[in-house]
């Protein structure tokens, strides 16, 4: 495999993560980003176009997770970065900096390990401090009502 193909499973999780409306990421083996979706970048407040390519400690440093005094936590000192390293998945409660200020999330987050045995992760998350998305929040507020049978207005 060239340097420039990516493994199938990774292709595939991203292929995936595009089409959720719930915020997800793609982290890489050493934890470079490797891909998030709109939902995610409503959340951050930056397209992923903007930070294409961003290494663990880029990454960690402009989102977080944060600690308790709100300063980011090392990518190798993150729970969830050791256990998916072990192959097994993780789910847990983090802060994040995000577009507006700290924002409190509930994170799941899946091994994909490839036929090298290198490891990357398929990462979802969501809200839970009860605060709405910005811009992402009136699009699911819209499809909801479309589901309901109501029309947007």
């Amino acid at each position: 495999m060239s340097a420039q193909q990516r493994p199938l499973e990774l292709i595939l999780a991203r292929n995936l993560l595009s089409n959720l409306s719930t915020p997800g990421l793609l982290v890489g083996d050493g934890g470079r980003l490797l891909f998030y979706n709109e939902a995610a970048g409503a959340i951050v407040g930056r397209s992923f176009e903007e930070v294409t390519g961003f290494s663990a400690e880029e990454w960690t440093s402009e989102f977080g997770p944060l600690d308790i005094d709100g300063h980011p936590i090392a990518y190798e000192q993150i729970q969830a970065t050791k256990i998916v390293r072990a192959h097994m998945p993780f789910h847990g409660e983090f802060s994040i900096k995000a577009h507006g200020g700290r924002r409190e999330i509930a994170l799941t987050a899946i091994p994909i390990v490839a036929p090298d045995d290198s490891t990357a992760a398929v990462v979802l998350f969501w809200l839970t401090d009860g605060e709405p998305v910005p811009a992402h929040a009136a699009h699911l507020s819209d499809r909801l009502r479309e589901v309901d049978g109501e029309a947007a207005p």
